[in-house]
């Protein structure tokens, strides 16, 4: 069973947020194949559906961003999910909006989401596609930058990073090592 999970903040309000960009993959993964998510427990909303061969778990934590590892560890034990079929989604400021980087292991660079899901894991070594999101170009917080909304240049570079997300997730899936999928979609 494997388990891909986007970090991001519950809530309308932030739906269309930077550092939500990992939900939207999950919900490009979703609403692809007309699945919803329909439950909820360990403090996040989560959906369990046949992919192929295999049962794929889609989490989006609901304890806010930077407690996410609340989430992930309780569900991964609940459900006997190896480390190794974990896949974690989130923003990232050192990329440029629209890229994408795959990576099997890595710090949390300074991402609350991460550190919490590191804490909560026990281990820097999990999967993980981090999508850019630039870093503030003026004066602005970087809190207030994450939580601010992508301006319209940006829109289809967006689409397009959260398109390829979420097609190298199902790559993975269907059976393609972690290995090949980051030579395929690294950008």
């Amino acid at each position: 069973m494997k388990c891909i999970v986007g970090l991001g903040n519950p809530g309308k309000k932030y739906s269309q947020t930077r550092h939500n960009i990992g939900f939207r993959v999950i919900d490009e993964l979703l609403e692809r194949n007309q699945w919803s998510l329909n439950k909820s427990k360990f403090h996040g909303d989560y959906a369990m559906e046949n992919f192929g061969d295999d049962k794929v778990i889609f989490l989006k934590p609901q304890t806010y961003m930077n407690l996410s590892g609340e989430s992930i560890r309780p569900l991964m034990d609940y459900y006997n999910v190896d480390l190794e079929d974990v896949l974690v989604i989130y923003d990232d400021l050192d990329l440029p909006t629209g890229k994408i980087r795959l990576r099997q292991k890595g710090g949390h660079g300074g991402h609350n989401g991460v550190r919490s899901t590191i804490d909560h894991l026990g281990t820097k070594e999990f999967k993980r596609i981090r999508l850019g999101v630039g870093r503030p170009s003026s004066s602005i917080p970087v809190v207030d930058y994450v939580l601010g909304t992508f301006p319209k240049a940006e829109k289809e570079d967006v689409l397009i990073s959260i398109k390829n997300a979420a097609d190298s997730c199902e790559s993975w899936v269907k059976g393609t090592s972690f290995i090949e999928v980051m030579n395929e979609y690294n950008n």
